[in-house]
């Protein structure tokens, strides 16, 4: 060891605890002492990339630990000891001894730390299962998330000695990650030191330009703070409450995020600080005390009633108590006053850690509850990483709406819950078979939004059950987690079932049911799984047959009777006529009591080349071989193709075509071609239109005729009439 570093080592443990003497741990300095020598000897010099030695950085978050956050004595070990793990030396004997010197609780908190070192963090964003391993590991003690947020915080503020590219995903990761979880523990002073850093990296151009503003103008608002502040301070001084007030600037990056989210500049941005009133008052008084204040506020400026927020009757789920209020100031200008005790500012700048101080411990009830949570979410084998992350990343900082049950118990919802969350919330079951409510006692739908007050009566029905557009109202964690898990398990029946209908029509086929055959059909049919494969045959949307006709491959094509005993039931196919070889389906000109129809996109008629389609509601239908459409149906739906010809016989019958026509128009034209077809053929005419324009013509007309040489029999004596150029049949 070399003796500059020793001599830094001895400067940092001497203002590591001199911080900790000013806390609740004085009395464990020699125990804390002794930690930082074990991990000094168990460290030496090792370095981290940058050439620093790791022990200055674990005493460094030790620092923010006793000091910033202010847990107790194993939770500062703990920091001191975070990174033993990483000595290249062989001090594995050492490192086995730490439970029995320094207690089982701070060796369970190290390998919490453990187990998150040794997740590649920084790529989180790409690699999602390592968020769920992360979260997993956070999901446990509450010390461990704090420990590892000290130790996040202690990097982004010495950042700038990392190459770019790693500022960059540092900044990334603590933006997403990080921050959002000091603003859920409660650590409201370095979630915002930890969104300022990581925009000083992101957005250096944005930083610098707020951070100039802010100095440019600092000036005036140290004078507008001071006009503001002594009516209060002397009225409040007057009733001889006891108090402090100040004045806190919004951090950079929530000036930034108003700038960007309100689409305005640093000058418009009316909120730039908040004054705050910190009461000095025994808690039996908090409450009263507060709400006097209050009104000492607002007899000297003017409230916005909307800006309005009471978190001292009802607490933030984090444990955040204040009251705010926005209030008209000097010169016209909005002014946010908070007014709290000091224990609720301690709770609201160190969070959890002033939880476990006043409670004995025993923490924030409503933080254990999303913690376990978000474990349950995680642990389930369907949940899905990303989208739990984009879910962390984008809800944490929601506000809350408040509710009650119909025996009047509270309930905590993000703001935007329906009532389908509230039945999510009270039980997975209840939201499944949830059908709406009545809030109070009206009733409403399923995505009825919350409101602050509401009281909630759910109903259900047992018919009832999840459908994917639930997820597109859903906001609470819980209630898109089980309806996923519904979805999932409703798909895994169905799958179920296709992937048997498969089996059994493979054994019919003769075909060999083997993984590199179900490979070769998710291929070509471009499935992710062979559950998705086989749900699609269960519901019909992918039929057996089409995966018959993959695997062909270049064999014959498959007999029309063969295609129709595939797709339809064996009744509507018996009385259908069939070849000698079963290869054409034969189609009689006699049209009555037949269940097959002619399509009326090409309207075929007798000695039409012609194909067969099978439709699923429609039965068969009877296309031309060059209708219109017959290309993309034959890219589609290749298997509902079947071969069809008319059956030769006799009778005569009508089939319906349609005439195009044009040329020059005269007087009489349309009696002339009336007569061709009234009497010359006797064929029966449904319309006629002509349409003239500037001596010429064009018209249709719709017909029935016995068949194709009728047909042509008629164009050809049309054609022949004075004045029309041309003659066509049409599609329709």
């Amino acid at each position: 060891m070399s003796e500059l570093n020793n001599l830094k080592f001895e400067k940092a443990l001497s203002e590591l605890l001199d911080v900790c003497a000013q806390s609740s741990v004085v009395s464990d300095l020699d125990k804390i002492e002794k930690a930082a020598r074990v991990a000094y000897d168990i460290l030496g010099n090792t370095c981290w990339e940058d050439n620093n030695p790791i022990i200055f950085h674990s005493i460094d978050v030790a620092r923010v630990i006793a000091h910033e956050i202010g847990f107790g004595t194993d939770s500062i070990i703990a920091a001191v000891l975070h990174n033993v793990f990483e000595s290249s030396n062989d001090k594995d004997e050492l490192i086995a001894k730490l439970p029995q010197m320094f207690g089982d609780v701070v060796f369970q908190l190290l390998e919490g730390l453990f187990k998150i070192n040794s997740i590649d963090t920084v790529t989180i964003s790409v690699h999602s299962e390592n968020f769920r391993r992360l979260m997993l590991t956070l999901a446990g003690d509450i010390r461990v998330v704090l420990i590892k947020i000290a130790d996040r915080l202690v990097d982004m503020r010495n950042l700038d000695i990392l190459p770019p590219e790693l500022q960059n995903k540092y900044a990334t990761e603590t933006s997403y990650l990080y921050a959002p979880l000091a603003h859920r523990m409660g650590i409201y002073g370095i979630k915002s030191e930890l969104e300022d850093l990581s925009l000083k990296y992101l957005r250096p151009g944005d930083y610098l330009n707020i951070v100039q503003k802010l100095e440019e103008t600092s000036e005036e608002r140290r004078k507008f703070v001071s006009a503001f502040v002594k009516p209060i301070e002397s009225k409040l001084k007057v009733r001889n409450f006891k108090f402090d007030m100040k004045a806190r600037t919004k951090s950079i990056y929530s000036i930034w995020n108003k700038m960007k989210k309100s689409k305005v500049s640093f000058e418009e941005v009316f909120d730039l600080f908040a004054i705050r009133v910190i009461l000095d008052t025994i808690p039996e008084n908090e409450k009263s005390e507060c709400w006097q204040v209050y009104s000492v506020v607002t007899e000297e400026y003017q409230p916005n009633p909307e800006r309005m927020r009471d978190w001292i009757s009802i607490p933030k789920s984090n444990g955040y108590e204040s009251l705010h209020t926005t209030v008209m100031g000097p010169h016209g200008k909005w002014v946010e006053v908070q007014i709290r005790t000091l224990r609720m500012d301690e709770i609201a700048e160190k969070g959890m850690a002033a939880h476990w101080k006043y409670k004995g411990g025993k923490g924030n009830v409503e933080l254990d509850n999303w913690l376990a949570h978000i474990r349950e979410v995680l642990e389930s084998p369907e949940s899905d990483p990303n989208a739990l992350l984009q879910e962390f990343k984008t809800n944490i900082y929601d506000d809350e709406v408040f509710v009650f049950t119909p025996m009047g118990d509270l309930k905590k919802l993000s703001a935007g819950s329906t009532i389908l969350d509230f039945a999510y919330e009270i039980h997975s079951d209840l939201g499944d078979k949830c059908v709406g409510g009545k809030v109070n006692n009206r009733k409403v739908s399923i995505k009825y939004k919350l409101k602050n007050g509401d009281q909630v009566i759910i109903e259900t029905s047992n018919n009832q059950k999840p459908k994917i557009d639930w997820l597109d109202f859903v906001v609470t964690s819980k209630a898109k987690s089980r309806i996923k898990a519904s979805l999932n398990e409703d798909k895994k029946r169905e799958a179920l079932n296709g992937k048997e209908i498969v089996k059994r029509k493979f054994k019919n086929w003769k075909i060999d049911y083997t993984d590199e055959v179900i490979r070769k059909l998710l291929s070509e049919l471009k499935f992710k799984s062979a559950q998705d494969m086989y749900y699609a045959v269960s519901v019909g949307s992918l039929e057996a047959l089409q995966l018959k006709n993959i695997l062909r491959e270049k064999a014959e094509a498959p007999k029309a009777k063969e295609v129709l005993g595939e797709l339809l039931p064996k009744k509507e196919i018996e009385n259908l006529a069939f070849d000698s070889t079963d290869e054409f389906l034969v189609i009689d000109k006699n049209l009555k009591n037949i269940n097959y129809k002619l399509a009326q996109c090409c309207n075929p008629i007798f000695g039409d080349s012609i194909f067969g389609f099978i439709t699923i509601r429609d039965g068969i239908k009877i296309h031309r071989e060059n209708c219109p459409n017959a290309k993309q149906m034959k890219e589609r739906y290749p298997y509902r193709f079947i071969k069809a010809k008319w059956q030769d016989n006799k009778q005569n019958n009508s089939f319906q075509a349609t005439i195009h026509m044009s040329g020059a128009d005269r007087q009489g034209l349309v009696g002339d071609i009336s007569y061709i077809i009234a009497k010359d053929l006797g064929v029966q005419m449904r319309s006629i239109n002509i349409d003239a324009k500037n001596g010429n013509f064009e018209g249709v007309m719709r017909i029935f005729v016995n068949n194709v040489e009728h047909l042509d029999f008629l164009i050809h004596k049309l054609k022949n009439l004075k004045g029309i150029d041309h003659v066509s049949r049409g599609d329709y």
